[in-house]
């Protein structure tokens, strides 16, 4: 994950400890067997809710080969100091992300990266997951039943503890909704209660975590074909502090722009291209109208210079854009290229402009403006398809030297 991490406490268990069977769950598994099950929890600040964790975790798996892998975010709360108590008596590590990236998605597969088990399980800190429904997450995973498990609010069973007001209930239907195209009939798609089987998890591809919804992206890349949800009760938070909040949200709505990006590769670059060029055009024209009317320049200076406008609100987009999809990029200067792109369309705007009010008696300000346009979409298109700024699906399949860059990058 390109993540300065650092182990503290792995765990082994005291010599004094049994050596555990599945026929006994006196005592967690040695740290030098291999385990069937490997228990992924992303924290931060959670130090008051592990001790209860781990003791129910254990309840539920003390007589299976396990392994609990916290995976702490730089914590400014006693994680260390809990978590090396607690590796004394449970197979416990904590390995904490000194520079955190891509948020609790970012710290889940990092858990997976190190994770040793056939099968990998995730779960809160916070104790809003029910550890005593683990045997039933896994048991499908192991017989072959499901791909994907997913403990979920919304079947016949599952409840939540807090009373939700019907701003957050139309707040959580939209989400769900928004996310059906990938999340098929899953009633409960943001659920961060889940497992999959090994092999599912290593056919993934170009994961891109955003946020805390994990879960539908590995539904997503992975391909799964198969999901089976459990009920659970969803409890309400005994200690600490949510992390949901707005920003929480934006970054929802933007990593579904990613997965929608990856489900319809061509589709959606064409819809998005669009939408953008809608945007640039409804700003270009308002700034064209107070050039000419309000400030009073001439036609050919009023068209051409509200261009800058378009520029701007692509450049909004753009940065986004790069922000997002870096990593997969196939070109190293995507800055220096889109000045360059933006240079060649504004040309093309300003030379539309002059032909027009050169060669028509009575030009009007509709008309050029039009026209102008037109001819910079036509341009953008071209220079983008060729530059391959979206990568998602402007032009059919990349050139073979793009791909080498990926691959001296570890991308693909």
């Amino acid at each position: 994950m390109g993540t300065l991490s650092s182990v503290i406490n792995p765990t082994s268990p005291p010599s004094s400890s049994p050596a555990a069977s599945p026929a006994s769950s006196s005592a967690p598994s040695s740290d030098s067997s291999i385990p069937d099950i490997s228990l992924i929890v992303p924290a931060l600040n959670e130090a008051l809710n592990l001790p209860e964790l781990a003791k129910q975790v254990h309840a539920a798996l003390g007589d299976r080969r396990y392994e609990m892998l916290i995976i702490d975010d730089n914590s400014k709360d006693a994680t260390p100091q809990v978590c090396a108590e607690l590796s004394k008596t449970y197979p416990l590590k904590l390995v904490v992300r000194t520079i955190p990236k891509d948020g609790l998605g970012g710290a889940v597969l990092h858990g997976f990266n190190m994770a040793r088990g056939k099968v990998l399980v995730v779960m809160d800190a916070d104790l809003q997951h029910p550890p005593a429904k683990l045997p039933e997450l896994i048991a499908p995973l192991e017989n072959g039943s499901a791909e994907f498990t997913l403990g979920s609010r919304y079947v016949p069973g599952g409840s939540t503890g807090e009373q939700w007001g019907w701003f957050r209930k139309i707040n959580s239907y939209v989400a769900t909704w928004l996310a059906r195209p990938f999340a098929g009939k899953t009633t409960d798609p943001m659920s961060g209660f889940f497992g999959l089987q090994r092999p599912v998890f290593e056919r993934a591809e170009k994961l891109t975590p955003l946020g805390y919804k994990i879960g539908l992206e590995l539904m997503c890349k992975c391909r799964v074909a198969n999901v089976l949800e459990v009920p659970i009760h969803f409890a309400e938070r005994t200690a600490g502090e949510s992390k949901m909040n707005l920003k929480e949200q934006v970054r929802y709505l933007e990593h579904l722009s990613r997965l929608y990006d990856f489900t319809y590769p061509r589709l959606t670059p064409i819809s998005k291209f669009l939408i953008v060029m809608a945007l640039s055009w409804f700003a270009s024209l308002g700034l064209a109208l107070i050039l000419y009317k309000w400030v009073g320049l001439n036609l050919m200076s009023s068209v051409a210079g509200c261009y800058i406008a378009a520029i701007a609100v692509t450049a909004v987009f753009h940065a986004r854009y790069v922000r997002t999809q870096r990593d997969f990029l196939f070109r190293d200067r995507p800055w220096q290229d889109f000045v360059f792109v933006s240079f060649i369309e504004w040309a093309a705007c300003g030379a539309v402009t002059w032909y027009m009010v050169s060669e028509l008696r009575d030009p009007h300000l509709w008309n050029v403006f039009l026209w102008a346009m037109t001819a910079t979409v036509f341009v953008r298109y071209v220079l983008r398809k060729e530059f391959l700024f979206d990568v998602r699906g402007l032009r059919h399949e990349p050139r073979a030297q793009e791909i080498s860059k990926l691959r001296e990058r570890g991308r693909i």
